[in-house]
């Protein structure tokens, strides 16, 4: 073997396998392009000036001539994200046996410690998925429910969501509770009310979203699991959109699971996902899939699937690493600066009707529009076809709107185009 192979086998064992070992670490042997992207965004001093934001937008790419406002959907992964990706795919299958069977086992170990700050819970409440259904199924198929127990569903929540209570509940004679949710409610009391009246003695778990997909309603989820547990209801959080949209404290908010697919706005690879469990819930809990280290009494246990994603779930972890270097507050705060700026700039178009309530408390980076008298598919359909712009329609509970995203990579000057398009459409 000559000396530039051994030189390489090397490598592969202190490269890139070791680069999410810390975040100060975490990019050292990235490739270039990767180091670039950082640095680009640590010249600002200032991160709140337009400036910075289209340096953040300018590494996302898109289509061309394709404008992303359908983040609720499927989240989009920026470059130097996709870089790290391929970077961990690569050096895997240069070396397959030694990365998939333990070779990885620390850098695993630091994106769980990542996520677990992300959302301020133990390490040990962590478990790496693959997605919000995953983690929804998980809860439904494992808690020991009786015939006649009670689960709390609201009309809002996700299909995915329901189908898992739906096959592996109800087929039981567990019954589905599904109370009405307001539209446009004012304030969280009027929320928590729909959720306090639908309890009777017999209700046993409220399964719900942090931030509901059809019209970005945003739920207080601290205010119901405080209600929940005052009746010995467990409380089940699908936090598709929220998690990485808004800042999310889960010791604060109290709920007993919460389930995330990372690709959405935390911007990670498409399929990983996060699911957390209060470590005195964990008993509760049974794994979808059983292979060697089934009796691993930890959360890991969830997470045993033998051959698995592993890039991407490293990947997660550069993920978190992006995120941190533009700050978790500072895109807390972007989200709402973007959402004043599109209410400020359709207060006053009579064609234009919002269809999300206004109150900070309860929406924040998900926005849906009614055009009068328009039909939303055709409203859809001209938004792509006219000016590339990608949203989504929403037609459930009397809904004839588009749902509109404002993830990171979304400017000033997007908005002002798509409100240009919303009016001219609107006409």
């Amino acid at each position: 073997m000559d000396n530039k192979r051994r030189r390489f086998l090397k490598n592969v064992g202190v490269g890139v396998a070791g680069s999410l070992a810390l975040p100060a670490q975490s990019w050292a042997t990235s490739a270039q392009p990767i180091q670039a992207s950082l640095a680009l965004l640590k010249q600002f001093r200032n991160k709140n000036t337009e400036a910075y934001w289209e340096t953040v937008a300018s590494q996302f790419r898109f289509a061309k001539g394709v404008h992303y406002f359908n983040n609720g959907s499927l989240g989009a992964c920026p470059l130097p994200i996709r870089e790290a990706t391929n970077t961990f795919r690569n050096t895997l299958d240069d070396f397959p046996s030694k990365y998939m069977w333990g070779g990885w086992e620390t850098e695993k170990e630091a994106t769980r410690k990542k996520v677990a700050d992300l959302f301020s819970v133990s390490e040990e409440e962590i478990a790496l998925i693959h997605n919000t259904t995953e983690g929804m199924n998980l809860i439904a198929r494992s808690l020991a429910l009786n015939k006649g127990d009670e689960v709390i569903l609201a009309d809002h929540e996700h299909t995915s969501a329901v189908a898992p209570w739906t096959v592996w509940q109800a087929e039981k004679g567990i019954k589905l509770v599904r109370p009405v949710l307001p539209i446009l409610p004012k304030t969280k009391a009027e929320i928590v009310s729909v959720f306090k009246n639908a309890i009777t003695p017999k209700t046993k778990v409220i399964s719900l979203c942090h931030i509901v997909n059809t019209n970005g309603m945003m739920l207080p989820i601290k205010e119901i699991s405080k209600m929940a547990h005052e009746h010995g209801i467990l409380v089940a959080v699908d936090g598709a959109q929220g998690a990485g949209m808004v800042e999310t404290n889960l010791k604060e908010m109290d709920c007993d699971f919460y389930t995330v697919s990372a690709h959405k706005w935390l911007f990670s690879p498409k399929g990983i996902g996060i699911f957390y469990a209060k470590k005195e819930k964990q008993s509760l809990l049974k794994p979808l899939i059983v292979a060697r280290g089934y009796k691993d009494n930890s959360i890991r246990r969830l997470e045993n699937y033998n051959t698995r994603n592993l890039p991407e779930l490293l990947a997660l972890g550069a993920a978190i690493d992006y995120r941190n270097t533009i700050g978790g507050a500072i895109i807390h705060n972007r989200t709402y600066e973007l959402k004043h700026y599109f209410l400020a700039k359709i207060k006053d178009v009579d064609s234009i009707i919002l269809k999300t309530p206004s109150n900070d408390e309860l929406s924040a980076g998900i926005q849906v529009v009614e055009l009068k008298e328009k039909d939303v598919k055709d409203v859809k359909t001209m938004l792509f076809d006219h000016y590339g712009i990608d949203s989504r329609p929403m037609t459930k509970f009397g809904l004839n709107a588009v749902r509109l995203s404002f993830a990171i990579f979304i400017t000033k000057k997007d908005i002002d185009m798509l409100v240009d398009a919303l009016k001219t459409i609107a006409t």
